[in-house]
């Protein structure tokens, strides 16, 4: 499975500080799954910057005139 590929799985997504000082992003899905994933703050602040970025290339994508 890829970006651009469609899926019917659900989650829910929680960012937050840890008492250790990481910042974790936790998903959990259908199923039971859970997946904590915990990164340092520099790391965080990159993962903001990507987040940022895919931002202001999907809104150029769906700006982009429709083609027929």
């Amino acid at each position: 499975m890829g970006i651009n590929s469609p899926s019917d799985i659900a989650a829910n997504i929680q960012i937050g500080p840890t008492d250790s000082g990481m910042v974790r992003i936790f998903v959990e899905a259908d199923g039971g799954i859970e997946l904590p994933m915990d990164f340092d703050p520099e790391e965080a602040d990159e993962i903001a910057e990507e987040l940022r970025a895919a931002a202001e290339a999907a809104r150029a994508i769906g700006s982009k005139p429709k083609k027929r």
